[in-house]
């Protein structure tokens, strides 16, 4: 099974009900995808995903509030992550790995401190550190004056002919489900999801104290021309974290793990199997 092909599932707690795919093999460490900004399963690149599936149990899932998953879309960071947290751990899974981008990988900086047991290894791509630098509004105002065939071609790739080409063959990956695919999200998750982004940003975190409580291995992989968050956020990352790997990618935007799909998952398999 692909992510293409496989099929939705669902876990109710309580009244709400979040919405995850499951690939891979049934044994081994898990690993968990957390999503970009108004991301959903669907805008995940099959190309990585499937890829990473190939050796290991890869769970990919809505929050609350997100495509096919109930619920309000929280407004911070930490209620986000606590609601990952919960989605993990009703699934039973007693330990995990994460890869988060964009906001995902700033709801991967909460659960690592909080949850040292649950949180195996982290993936960090294309995020900013608590107190971190960010343009998303900017950005993302930017990209949608553009009039490009798909917005993520001025939001995730470079202007470089090179960087749009992989940036329109990540489209058409993106794309391929045709039946079962999430809904393309609105303000309801727009509105807070950017309120959380903003809020995370503008709060300084003193002695980056949310970076060095992370014990866990930590790989960071950034764009080199990343204009949302800047790649001086990754390198603020990897000097103050304890074990961390720095990663970046040339000519590359804010979606690098998506230009370089061949690069990026044999980075995260040497770093996940190490």
């Amino acid at each position: 099974m692909s992510l293409e092909t496989t099929k939705t599932e669902y876990l109710d707690i309580g009244d709400t009900r979040f919405a995850f795919r499951r690939l891979g093999p049934t044994t081994g460490m898990t690993l968990v995808l957390l999503q970009h900004f108004t991301g959903t399963i669907d805008s995940w690149d099959p190309a990585v995903v499937n890829a990473l599936a190939a050796t290991r149990p890869v769970i990919v899932f809505n929050n609350l509030g997100v495509g096919t998953s109930t619920g309000a879309t929280p407004d911070t960071v930490e209620q986000m992550a606590s609601d990952a947290e919960t989605f993990i751990s009703r699934l039973g899974l007693e330990q995990v790995d994460l890869l988060g981008f964009s906001l995902g990988g700033m709801l991967a900086q909460v659960l690592a401190v909080r949850q040292p047991s649950l949180i195996r290894k982290v993936i960090i791509a294309g995020a900013a550190p608590r107190g971190g630098e960010e343009h998303l509004l900017a950005v993302v105002e930017e990209a949608f004056s553009r009039g490009a065939p798909d917005v993520r071609l001025p939001l995730f790739f470079t202007p470089s002919e090179a960087s749009q080409r992989a940036g329109r063959a990540f489209v058409a990956r993106a794309t391929a489900r045709r039946q079962d695919r999430d809904p393309d999200s609105g303000d309801a998750v727009s509105e807070p999801q950017a309120k959380a982004i903003i809020g995370w940003c503008a709060r300084k975190d003193e002695g980056e104290a949310t970076l060095r409580a992370i014990a866990q291995p930590a790989l960071i992989v950034h764009g080199s021309d990343d204009t949302m968050f800047p790649s001086i956020n990754a390198y603020n990352m990897f000097k103050a974290m304890k074990n961390a790997q720095l990663i970046l990618y040339p000519d590359s935007g804010h979606g690098a793990l998506f230009q370089y799909p061949e690069t990026f998952v044999a980075h995260c398999l040497t770093f996940l199997d190490a």
